[in-house]
């Protein structure tokens, strides 16, 4: 169960922060969709009820709705993120090289990795994030079907 824009609303206001209308635009282009959105499609979608939103108030926003652990941020590679309001517990992320899907799994228990890396390092691990990429199941199969248009046993293996 993801938040709800009312819950983020909440929060936000619990942590002092104020709820500008330009805020509350962020969160509900977030909160209206279980897709991970880039902060470009953020303000697009915000943009045209508020047309005086600026990116920089987007990607402000993002931050600290991030440092919260309000929104989920994805990094697919790159330098581009996208976000998606969290759901309850810790997660990781199934992500489609090519169609950009993804998809979300209950976190794995590494706290001995965690711990022995932080022993043989020295190095204070804070947090971690996990994200496989590849093909989901639908790009898989337009793959193949890319592949043997004919269907023919050449395609098989046989």
């Amino acid at each position: 169960m993801r938040l709800t824009e009312k819950k983020v609303v909440a929060a936000l206001r619990q942590r002092g922060y104020k709820l500008t209308p330009q805020r509350r635009a962020v969160v509900q282009a977030i909160a209206s969709t279980q897709d991970h959105l880039t902060p470009a499609v953020i303000y697009e979608r915000v943009s045209q009820e508020h047309p005086g939103v600026g990116l920089v108030t987007v990607y402000r926003t993002l931050e600290i709705l991030a440092e919260l652990g309000l929104v989920c941020e994805l990094h697919a590679g790159g330098s581009c993120h996208s976000y998606t309001v969290s759901a309850p517990g810790h997660h990781h992320h199934l992500i489609c090289a090519n169609c950009g899907t993804v998809i979300d799994f209950p976190g794995l228990d590494l706290g001995e990795i965690q711990e022995n890396l932080s022993r043989e390092t020295g190095f204070r691990i804070d947090g971690h994030l996990l994200e496989f990429i590849g093909l989901c199941q639908d790009c898989q199969q337009e793959a193949t079907q890319a592949a043997c248009p004919s269907g023919g046993s050449e395609c098989s293996g046989a």
